[in-house]
This record gives C-alpha cells, structure tokens and sequence, in this order.
C-alpha cells in the first residue's frame, strides 16, 4: 500500500501552524489509519528579511497591528485557543520574534532520521510555551536533544552552510505557487486547504 504523504508548509513562529498540527492529529486518531503514514515539514519564512538576531517581539507585533493592546488580545484569543487542544501559550515568556531560517534548516537536516515531526512539535512548544528563541544556534541544538537527536551534529550543522540553499529553494517555489499564507496542508501532493480546520474538516478531506 502506498504510504500517505501530508506535507505541511509552515513557520515556527506561527501560533495557528501548531493548533493546524494538533487538529490534525484529532483527525487521525479519529480515522484509525492503517496505512502508512509520513509528515513532511516544509518552510514558509513569514519574515524573511528579519535580522539574524530577531526583533523585539513587543515593537514587532505594536508595527504590525497597530497597538500593543490589540496584540495583547489576540494572544489571549489565542491562548484560549489552545488550552481547548491542550497547547499552552504562554506569550508573557517570549520576548523575541525570531528569524527562523536556521529552525528550518534543522527541521531538513532531521527528515532522514525519521525525527522531523516530533521536532517540530518540540519547537513549537520551546518557543510558545517556553519562551526560549528559535534564532539562537545553541537553543536549536539543544531542543535537537531533546528529541534524541545529536546535539553535536545538530551544531556542527547549523553552524554550516547545510540546507540553506535547499530551504531557500522550496520557499521560492512555495511562493512561485502562489503561497501566502500558513499553514497549508497537501495530501498526497495534492493541495487540500489553507489555514487551521476543525477535525471534521481534516476528515472530509482525507
């Protein structure tokens, strides 16, 4: 039986590409799939251009909403959001709004090791829950770790030139494709919708 391939175009800063994650998770456990199962982490940087170092993430979010009350409520809205799926966002700890090319990065240097979901989740869940900067080289390292991946090559990597031009290319294409917005999920290569679902949507899909 060919195996099902959901492939998931996302940003690590991107609150609704982690509730998109666990909806889908609800959805699976629903269908009790059988067959063969693969998810694929792909890049879609929402800030390109943002310093190596990141950005103060209070005159980040007062730039782009207007106010820092607004951005206050939608973490809020957000935060009530995912308690409902047993997510916690904790935004009183993140202080940065990183560049996050090199958690991309280490997100394709942890497909061949079959790691790369339970990666993603550990980033997510250091960045929205811990605080913790997704820019640093040494933070990714060791959420690497923490996934029993070597936190030596993890650091070796990222301190190289390895898979940046590789993620650059899919982000181009992404775009080139009329990509815009994450999440996006795909089945099979084939485009299934934009934006976080509820489960049932997830379902009638697959």
């Amino acid at each position: 039986m060919n195996p099902l391939i959901i492939d998931i175009y996302s940003d690590l800063i991107c609150p609704w590409c982690y509730i998109g994650r666990r909806r889908l998770g609800e959805a699976l456990k629903r269908l009790e799939f059988s067959e063969p199962l693969s998810i694929v982490w792909r890049p879609f940087e929402l800030n390109p251009n943002l310093p190596n170092s990141g950005r103060d993430r209070r005159a980040y979010r007062i730039a782009k909403f207007g106010s820092w009350e607004r951005s206050q409520a939608m973490d809020r809205e957000m935060t009530e959001t995912g308690k409902a799926l047993g997510l916690a966002f904790d935004y009183d700890r993140v202080s940065v709004t990183p560049n996050t090319l090199n958690g991309h990065r280490l997100l394709w240097w942890a497909t061949e090791t079959g790691s790369q979901d339970s990666l993603a989740e550990a980033l997510f869940r250091a960045y929205f829950s811990e605080g913790r900067d997704l820019g640093k080289l040494e933070v990714l390292a060791d959420i690497a770790a923490e996934v029993g991946l070597s936190r030596e090559q993890a650091r070796r990597f990222l301190e190289s030139d390895g898979g940046r031009e590789e993620v650059l290319a899919e982000e181009r294409e992404a775009r080139r494709r009329g990509l815009n917005s994450v999440p996006f999920f795909l089945f099979n290569a084939i485009p299934a919708f934009a934006g976080t679902q509820p489960p049932d949507v997830f379902v009638e899909a697959f």
